[in-house]
């Protein structure tokens, strides 16, 4: 078996495409561009490659970009009253604080400032609370982008066993709540399970969000089974790499998502689907 590739950057393009033409007929209509504002604080590598790619794609659509990069040393007090600006700015539909923040900086206190309604990011434990009562309004950005990779693989998702490794509060959790609505049996394996291998190999749906290189070996994968690989690591050669062994996996999965061009443009589209969503309606909508 060789598996098809779940091409993120493919479905993404396509996404982003459609919503490019909502945003003119928006326009045509005298309402005003979607507006996204990004908090980057400090200066680590990879948070400012990704504001980069965020504020490209807000000028590629048409939404206004309020980019704020501030310095590693910023209070708790100012962070927190420049996201209280933002939420009472009505040219801002929505708010993203980029992670992680400096150790000094109460990462859950800045997340609950943030408006539920412009928390785009879907991380505000109001907007995780309605996913978990079946009752969605913004949902987490990776999560909902992989539920949008999966629809292109044509798969009935209800019934499926499906196991997720990690449970981080912005991925592995909301993960399984999107997974558990769609009618998947989920089981989540962490750093304290006792047999991650045999959570895996029964699977009929992997999602891993770790980070740890080669965690999942392509034995360990059912054959026939979807494969989601979230996890994204730069080796010493400087490759990224995802927790699964690709080569191997692809072997024995039907479909597969590739690192780089994956998850990460799905995570991207999702994030400026809740702007967009946030954002003044049409009349038709």
């Amino acid at each position: 078996m060789t598996a098809k590739i779940l091409d993120g950057n493919a479905i993404a393009k396509a996404a982003r495409n459609e919503m490019a033409k909502i945003v003119t007929a928006r326009s045509a209509q005298g309402l005003r561009p979607p507006g996204l504002a990004v908090i980057l604080v400090g200066d680590d590598m990879a948070s400012g490659i990704y504001v980069k790619h965020k504020r490209r794609d807000c000028e590629e659509l048409g939404f206004h970009s309020n980019v704020q990069h501030l310095s590693s040393n910023v209070t708790q007090e100012d962070l927190e009253e420049r996201v209280i600006t933002l939420n009472n700015d009505p040219s801002i539909d929505g708010i993203l604080v980029q992670l992680p923040l400096p150790a000094h900086i109460d990462s859950g206190r800045i997340i609950d400032c943030i408006d539920p309604a412009k928390d785009v990011d879907g991380f505000h434990p109001y907007n995780i609370g309605r996913l978990a009562l079946r009752r969605p309004t913004i949902r987490s950005c990776t999560p909902k982008g992989i539920m949008l990779l999966l629809e292109h693989t044509g798969v009935e998702l209800r019934g499926l066993d499906a196991t997720i490794i990690g449970a981080s509060n912005h991925v592995g959790r909301p993960m399984g709540l999107e997974l558990l609505l769609a009618g998947c049996t989920v089981t989540t394996a962490h750093k304290f399970s006792r047999d991650i291998e045999g959570s895996v190999v029964t699977a009929d749906l992997v999602v891993s969000a770790v980070g740890k290189p080669g965690l999942v070996p392509g034995s360990w994968i059912k054959p026939g089974a979807i494969v989601v690989d979230i996890g994204i690591t730069r080796d010493d050669n400087g490759k990224l790499r995802g927790d699964v062994v690709f080569d191997e996996a692809c072997e024995r999965a039907s479909w597969i998502t590739p690192v780089p061009g994956g998850v990460g443009p799905m995570t991207r589209v999702a994030m400026l689907q809740n702007t967009l969503d946030a954002a003044p309606r049409l009349p038709d909508e």
